[in-house]
């Protein structure tokens, strides 16, 4: 699997706030951001069944 950069717009305050919880967590904030993404990725995966990127015409 390959790596890919983002990049996105983010309100300053959210942005604060995520280094922060990502500092108490004790990871970098690029670390914190991947897990909140996977997290989210796996609950609507618990609630819908798993992703299927033919269904969705993206990849």
């Amino acid at each position: 699997m390959s790596t890919k950069n983002i990049s996105i717009r983010i309100d300053e305050n959210m942005l604060d706030k995520l280094h922060v919880i990502a500092d108490y967590e004790g990871r970098s904030f690029n670390s914190e951001v991947l897990i909140l993404i996977r997290d989210a990725i796996k609950k609507y995966e618990t609630q819908h069944g798993p992703i299927d990127f033919k269904t969705f015409n993206r990849k």
